[in-house]
Protein backbone atom coordinates (compact mmCIF):
# COMPACT_ATOMS: atom_id res chain seq x y z
CA UNK A 1 0.00 0.00 0.00
CA UNK A 2 1.25 3.38 -0.77
CA UNK A 3 0.63 6.43 1.18
CA UNK A 4 0.41 9.47 -0.76
CA UNK A 5 2.11 12.10 1.27
CA UNK A 6 1.76 15.09 -1.09
CA UNK A 7 -0.55 17.13 0.96
CA UNK A 8 1.94 17.38 4.45
CA UNK A 9 5.31 16.88 2.38
CA UNK A 10 5.32 20.89 2.46
CA UNK A 11 2.99 21.84 5.43
CA UNK A 12 4.54 21.36 8.93
CA UNK A 13 2.15 20.33 11.24
CA UNK A 14 0.02 18.63 8.81
CA UNK A 15 -0.09 14.65 8.93
CA UNK A 16 -1.80 11.80 6.99
CA UNK A 17 -3.40 9.02 9.13
CA UNK A 18 -2.68 5.24 7.59
CA UNK A 19 -4.87 1.69 9.01
CA UNK A 20 -3.72 -1.31 7.21
CA UNK A 21 -3.15 -4.99 7.39
CA UNK A 22 0.46 -6.59 6.61
CA UNK A 23 0.81 -8.91 4.25
CA UNK A 24 1.81 -12.23 6.21
CA UNK A 25 3.44 -13.59 3.45
CA UNK A 26 6.36 -11.70 4.24
CA UNK A 27 6.45 -12.34 7.76
CA UNK A 28 7.96 -15.98 7.48
CA UNK A 29 9.68 -16.94 10.73
CA UNK A 30 10.65 -20.29 11.86
CA UNK A 31 9.10 -20.33 15.30
CA UNK A 32 5.69 -18.73 14.18
CA UNK A 33 3.27 -21.36 12.74
CA UNK A 34 0.44 -19.13 11.93
CA UNK A 35 -1.54 -15.65 12.34
CA UNK A 36 -4.93 -16.05 14.04
CA UNK A 37 -5.41 -12.91 11.52
CA UNK A 38 -3.40 -10.38 9.63
CA UNK A 39 -1.41 -7.96 11.33
CA UNK A 40 -2.83 -4.34 11.86
CA UNK A 41 -0.80 -1.10 11.52
CA UNK A 42 -2.24 2.03 12.22
CA UNK A 43 -0.83 5.60 12.80
CA UNK A 44 0.09 8.95 10.97
CA UNK A 45 2.55 10.54 9.18
CA UNK A 46 3.12 13.89 10.00
CA UNK A 47 5.58 16.87 9.21
CA UNK A 48 7.62 17.96 11.89
CA UNK A 49 9.37 21.27 11.36
CA UNK A 50 9.64 19.58 7.44
CA UNK A 51 11.00 16.06 8.45
CA UNK A 52 7.95 13.58 7.63
CA UNK A 53 8.52 10.96 10.68
CA UNK A 54 6.04 7.70 11.00
CA UNK A 55 4.47 6.76 13.96
CA UNK A 56 1.84 4.48 15.10
CA UNK A 57 2.09 0.06 16.19
CA UNK A 58 1.57 -2.86 14.50
CA UNK A 59 -0.23 -5.13 16.38
CA UNK A 60 0.06 -8.97 15.43
CA UNK A 61 -1.56 -12.25 16.87
CA UNK A 62 0.43 -15.05 16.82
CA UNK A 63 0.37 -19.01 17.19
CA UNK A 64 4.56 -19.49 17.68
CA UNK A 65 6.23 -22.65 18.71
CA UNK A 66 8.06 -22.63 21.35
CA UNK A 67 11.70 -22.86 20.78
CA UNK A 68 12.73 -25.10 24.21
CA UNK A 69 9.78 -27.65 24.62
CA UNK A 70 8.17 -27.77 21.34
CA UNK A 71 4.73 -26.86 22.36
CA UNK A 72 2.34 -24.18 20.56
CA UNK A 73 1.43 -21.31 22.32
CA UNK A 74 -0.91 -18.14 21.15
CA UNK A 75 1.20 -14.63 21.67
CA UNK A 76 0.53 -10.93 21.23
CA UNK A 77 3.40 -8.89 19.58
CA UNK A 78 2.79 -5.12 19.48
CA UNK A 79 5.60 -3.07 17.32
CA UNK A 80 6.12 0.42 18.52
CA UNK A 81 6.33 2.81 15.19
CA UNK A 82 8.95 5.48 15.40
CA UNK A 83 10.66 6.04 11.81
CA UNK A 84 11.82 8.93 9.89
CA UNK A 85 11.25 9.51 6.37
CA UNK A 86 13.50 11.10 3.78
CA UNK A 87 13.07 12.24 0.52
CA UNK A 88 15.34 10.22 -2.56
CA UNK A 89 18.29 12.82 -2.26
CA UNK A 90 19.42 12.08 1.17
CA UNK A 91 22.46 10.70 2.12
CA UNK A 92 21.87 6.42 2.59
CA UNK A 93 21.14 6.05 6.00
CA UNK A 94 19.94 2.65 7.07
CA UNK A 95 17.55 3.88 9.75
CA UNK A 96 15.65 6.18 7.06
CA UNK A 97 13.18 4.87 4.62
CA UNK A 98 12.97 6.58 1.40
CA UNK A 99 9.52 8.75 0.00
CA UNK A 100 9.56 7.89 -3.85
CA UNK A 101 8.19 10.65 -4.98
CA UNK A 102 5.63 11.98 -2.96
CA UNK A 103 4.12 8.80 -1.61
CA UNK A 104 5.73 5.82 0.67
CA UNK A 105 5.69 2.29 0.09
CA UNK A 106 3.58 1.68 4.01
CA UNK A 107 4.09 -2.18 3.49
CA UNK A 108 7.81 -2.02 2.62
CA UNK A 109 8.61 0.41 5.77
CA UNK A 110 6.02 -1.38 8.31
CA UNK A 111 7.47 -5.31 7.20
CA UNK A 112 10.61 -3.89 7.82
CA UNK A 113 9.77 -2.64 11.45
CA UNK A 114 8.33 -5.96 12.00
CA UNK A 115 10.79 -8.30 11.31
CA UNK A 116 13.52 -5.88 13.14
CA UNK A 117 11.38 -5.75 16.00
CA UNK A 118 11.08 -9.78 16.31
CA UNK A 119 12.16 -11.93 19.29
CA UNK A 120 15.24 -14.13 18.48
CA UNK A 121 13.91 -17.10 20.87
CA UNK A 122 10.06 -17.74 21.08
CA UNK A 123 9.38 -18.95 24.43
CA UNK A 124 5.48 -20.35 25.71
CA UNK A 125 6.79 -18.74 29.29
CA UNK A 126 9.87 -17.67 30.83
CA UNK A 127 10.62 -20.12 33.17
CA UNK A 128 10.05 -22.84 30.31
CA UNK A 129 12.02 -25.68 31.52
CA UNK A 130 12.36 -27.65 27.85
CA UNK A 131 12.34 -30.89 27.54
CA UNK A 132 14.51 -34.24 28.16
CA UNK A 133 17.77 -34.57 27.22
CA UNK A 134 17.14 -38.71 27.61
CA UNK A 135 13.97 -39.47 26.74
CA UNK A 136 11.87 -36.00 25.53
CA UNK A 137 9.66 -35.24 28.35
CA UNK A 138 8.08 -32.33 28.28
CA UNK A 139 9.56 -31.11 31.69
CA UNK A 140 7.23 -28.46 32.48
CA UNK A 141 4.22 -31.47 32.93
CA UNK A 142 6.59 -32.58 35.46
CA UNK A 143 9.94 -34.79 36.11
CA UNK A 144 10.90 -37.75 34.19
CA UNK A 145 11.80 -41.10 35.34
CA UNK A 146 15.20 -40.53 33.55
CA UNK A 147 18.26 -41.23 35.82
CA UNK A 148 20.30 -38.23 36.06
CA UNK A 149 23.50 -38.15 34.14
CA UNK A 150 26.46 -37.87 35.42
CA UNK A 151 29.43 -36.18 34.60
CA UNK A 152 32.00 -38.71 32.66
CA UNK A 153 34.64 -37.81 34.53
CA UNK A 154 33.29 -39.05 37.26
CA UNK A 155 31.92 -42.53 35.80
CA UNK A 156 34.78 -44.28 37.95
CA UNK A 157 33.67 -42.79 41.41
CA UNK A 158 30.15 -43.80 40.35
CA UNK A 159 31.13 -47.68 39.94
CA UNK A 160 32.43 -47.29 43.03
CA UNK A 161 29.82 -45.92 44.64
CA UNK A 162 26.85 -48.83 43.19
CA UNK A 163 29.61 -51.71 44.42
CA UNK A 164 29.29 -50.11 48.12
CA UNK A 165 25.42 -49.88 47.69
CA UNK A 166 24.87 -54.03 46.58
Amino acid sequence: MRLDLRKIIDNPGAFADFDCELDTGRLDFPSVSGYAHKPEAHGRVFNEAGILRLEGEIIADMVCICDRCGEEFESTKITELDVVLASEESEDNPELFLIEGDSVDLDEVLSTCFILDMETKFLCREDCKGLCTACGKNLNLGPCSCRKQTDPRFAVLEQLLDKNNK
